[in-house]
C-alpha cells in the first residue's frame, strides 16, 4: 500500500460522520472469538435501559470493541498490508464505531436512575437543613437585638 493510500484510509475512519449510513457488521472476530455483533447490539438497543444483569456484559463488549478498533487502526497505520486489506479494515473500523455509538447512546440503567434520584433527595434534605440552621441563626440574632 502506498503512503498516500494509507493516509486516505486513516482520514476516512477518523472523519466525523464516518458512521452515517454505515452498517453494523453482522459478525466480527474480536480477539479470536467470532461475535454476532449486529444481533447483540439490536438485542441490547431494543430495550430502553440496560438491565442490571446485562450492564457488565455491555461494558465488557464496549471495552473489547474499542480494543479491537485500536488494533485494526494500528494495522492500517503501521502494517504491511495491501490496499484491499486496508479497505476491509477501514470498513470494519467504521462498523465497530457504529456499534459503539449505538451502545454508548443507551439510556441509564435502573440503578443509575435510582442513584440520581437518591442524590437529588439527599441534596434537598441538606438544603432544607441548611435553611433551618441559617434561619435559626437569624432568629437568634433578631432576638438579641442585632
Amino acid at each position: 500500500m502506498q503512503e498516500y493510500e494509507r493516509k486516505q484510509l486513516l482520514e476516512r475512519v477518523e472523519r466525523e460522520g464516518a458512521t452515517v449510513g454505515a452498517d453494523i457488521p453482522e459478525t466480527i472476530t474480536v480477539q479470536g472469538e467470532e461475535i454476532d455483533l449486529r444481533t447483540f447490539v439490536f438485542e441490547i438497543k431494543r430495550r430502553e435501559t440496560v438491565p442490571p444483569g446485562e450492564r457488565e456484559r455491555v461494558e465488557q463488549a464496549k471495552k473489547n470493541l474499542r480494543r479491537e478498533r485500536l488494533e485494526r487502526l494500528e494495522q492500517i497505520e503501521e502494517g504491511d498490508i495491501t490496499r484491499e486489506k486496508g479497505e476491509e479494515l477501514a470498513k470494519s473500523i467504521i462498523g465497530i464505531d457504529r456499534a459503539l455509538n449505538a451502545l454508548e447512546s443507551l439510556g441509564p440503567t435502573d440503578l443509575e436512575r435510582e442513584q440520581k434520584l437518591q442524590h437529588a433527595q439527599d441534596r434537598k434534605r441538606w438544603m432544607s437543613f441548611l435553611k433551618k440552621a441559617l434561619g435559626q441563626d437569624d432568629d437568634a440574632s433578631a432576638r438579641r437585638g442585632r
